[in-house]
């Protein structure tokens, strides 16, 4: 039972520096709230990639445009 729940743990920490590690890459340090990215859970991290992910989308290119 233990080693399930440290494998466990193991894989949700995994994916939490996932995430940090892309942010990071896009130079992104804060949250949009002003929270340090280490302090953040691995659900607000993943949020704030999607927000970049939206900044990044150039609304003005024909292939983006929705109508």
């Amino acid at each position: 039972m233990v080693l399930h729940v440290d494998r466990v743990n193991l894989h949700q920490e995994m994916k939490r520096n996932f995430v940090l590690d892309q942010l990071r890459q896009k130079g992104v340090l804060v949250s949009q709230s002003g929270t340090e990215l280490e302090m953040m859970s691995y659900q607000e991290l993943k949020y704030e990639l999607v927000l970049l992910a939206f900044r990044e989308i150039d609304a003005d290119k024909d292939d983006n445009k929705w109508f």
